[in-house]
C-alpha cells in the first residue's frame, strides 16, 4: 500500500513554505501569466528559484499551473514562458490544452506534464490518450466517484499517476469550465479571472415586469442555488489510499498561510496516522474540528459517494464560516526565559485562550499572560496591527508558529 503525496497549494512563496513546513510532500504554485488564480498573488521567477530551493532542500516537490483555455494572442507569450522556466527544476508542470501539450513536449520534453482537471478527465479513455502522449499524471474532474475512480485504475497503466480533489471549494460548473463569469462581468474564468457569480444572490424575473423580483426560495437573506458546500474528505482517509489516487489536492491558492497550515496540518496528521496502523485505524474527530476552525462554507463529500443532492447546496447565504481568527505570528523564542515576541494580526486581550499551530507539532493551547509591548511596558490588549507583543508561553514555539483565538 503506497502512501500518496499530499498536494498543497501555494499562491505565494510565503505560503509555499508554509505548505512545505507543514507537512506537504508538494506544492503546486502559479507564475504571472497562465495560471488559472490570477487572484492569488503567484510567483515571479525569482520567488520560483527560491520556493523550487526550499522545498527540494527539504525533500519536497513544485508542480507549476499553466492551465488557462489559450486564445491565439496567448501562443507566443507562451513559447517564452517555456524557456524561461525550463532551467528552473519544476517536478512537473499542469497542462489543460491540447496545444499547450504539444509545445511543452516540444520546447521542453524532460519536465513531466500533469494534465490539468480543466481538461475535463472523467473517463479512462481520455487518461489513456493522454498518457499516449507522453503525460505522467492525470488530475480527475470533481466530478468522479470512488466507483468510477476503480474503474479508472482497473483500465490504465500503473505508472500513470492520478491526482483527485480532497478538500476546499467546489465549482458549480463541469470541471471548472465555465461561461458565467465571462458573459456577466466579462472576466474570463478559464482564463483565471472568475468573478464567481455561482455565489450571488438570483431571484426570478418575468420578462414583460422588470424590476420585479420573485425568490426562487423564501428565504429573508435571499436565494443562492448555485452555492456548492466545500468538499472536506478527512474523514475517509482510508477509502482515498485504497482508491489508488497517487495525489491527494487541497484547493486554495487564494487563501491565508493560516488557512494552509491548518488544512495540510490536518491531513498530515490523519494520513500518518491512518498509515502506522491502517488494521487499527480510527478516525480521529479533532482533525475535522481542525478544518472546522478556518473560513469556510459547510463541508460535503461532493461525489466521491455518488451523485450529490440537495444537501451539498448552501442557499441561505454565500458567506464563509469563520468562527476562529489568526491574532499573531511568532517572530521568536526566548528559551531562557520562556517568552515569545510575536507580530500582532488581530486584537487580542490578556486571559485570552490562544492557540498557536505548530509545523508538525500538536496544537497548543495557552492564556495570553504577562503581555509586554515594543517599549517594555505592560498591556491588557494588544489592538493595533502589526503591534509587537511579548508573552510568556508554556513551550517552546519555533519561528513563523501561528496565534488564533475564537471569535
Amino acid at each position: 500500500m503506497r502512501k500518496p503525496e499530499l498536494l498543497a497549494p501555494g499562491g505565494s512563496l510565503e505560503k509555499l513554505k508554509t505548505a512545505v513546513d507543514y507537512g506537504a510532500d508538494a506544492v503546486y504554485i502559479g507564475g504571472d501569466a497562465f495560471s488559472l488564480r490570477v487572484a492569488a498573488e503567484n510567483f515571479s521567477a525569482e520567488d520560483m528559484k527560491e520556493g523550487l530551493k526550499y522545498a527540494h532542500d527539504r525533500g519536497r516537490k513544485v508542480y507549476l499551473t499553466a492551465n488557462i483555455i489559450p486564445h491565439n494572442c496567448d501562443i507566443e507569450q507562451f513559447e517564452s514562458f517555456i524557456n524561461e522556466i525550463r532551467p528552473l527544476g519544476f517536478d512537473a508542470v499542469l497542462i489543460a490544452d491540447l496545444g499547450m501539450f504539444g509545445m511543452m513536449r516540444e520546447l521542453a520534453p524532460e519536465i513531466p506534464i500533469h494534465v490539468s482537471t480543466q481538461a475535463n478527465n472523467t473517463n479512462y479513455k481520455t487518461a489513456l490518450m493522454w498518457h499516449k502522449l507522453g503525460a505522467e499524471r492525470v488530475v480527475l474532474g470533481r466530478e468522479m466517484s470512488f466507483k468510477e475512480i476503480a474503474e479508472f485504475r482497473q483500465h490504465i497503466p500503473k505508472e500513470l499517476e492520478l491526482e483527485a480533489f480532497i478538500h476546499g471549494a467546489m465549482c458549480i460548473s463541469y470541471s471548472g469550465r465555465c461561461l458565467l463569469s465571462n458573459y456577466m462581468t466579462g472576466r474570463d474564468s478559464n482564463m483565471g479571472a472568475c468573478a464567481h457569480p455561482c455565489r450571488w444572490n438570483y431571484a426570478l424575473v418575468e420578462e414583460k415586469r422588470p424590476g420585479e423580483y420573485f425568490p426562487v426560495e423564501e428565504n429573508e437573506r435571499g436565494t443562492f442555488i448555485f452555492n456548492s458546500k466545500d468538499l472536506c474528505m478527512i474523514e475517509h482517509i482510508p477509502q482515498l489510499v485504497e482508491s489508488g489516487i497517487t495525489s491527494l489536492k487541497i484547493e486554495g491558492r487564494v487563501k491565508t498561510s493560516y488557512y494552509v497550515a491548518t488544512v495540510v496540518g490536518a491531513y498530515r496528521r490523519e494520513i500518518d496516522r491512518y498509515f502506522d496502523d491502517p488494521e487499527n485505524y480510527t478516525f480521529n474527530s479533532a482533525e475535522l474540528d481542525e478544518l472546522c476552525k478556518v473560513s469556510h462554507r459547510p463541508y460535503t463529500t461532493g461525489f466521491y459517494f455518488g451523485r450529490p443532492g440537495a444537501g451539498a447546496q448552501v442557499y441561505e447565504t454565500s458567506s464563509y464560516i469563520r468562527d476562529y481568527e489568526l491574532i499573531g505570528i511568532v517572530k521568536s523564542y526566548d528559551e531562557e526565559s520562556g517568552r515569545m515576541t510575536i507580530t500582532q494580526r488581530n486584537r487580542f486581550f490578556e486571559g485570552d485562550e490562544i492557540e498557536i499551530l505548530r509545523p508538525m507539532q500538536p496544537v497548543l493551547t495557552i492564556k495570553a499572560e504577562d503581555m509586554v509591548d515594543e517599549d517594555g511596558e505592560p498591556i491588557k490588549v494588544a489592538p493595533h496591527p502589526e503591534q509587537i507583543v511579548t508573552m510568556n508561553v508554556s513551550e517552546p514555539v519555533p519561528e513563523g508558529a501561528m496565534l488564533r483565538k475564537k471569535r
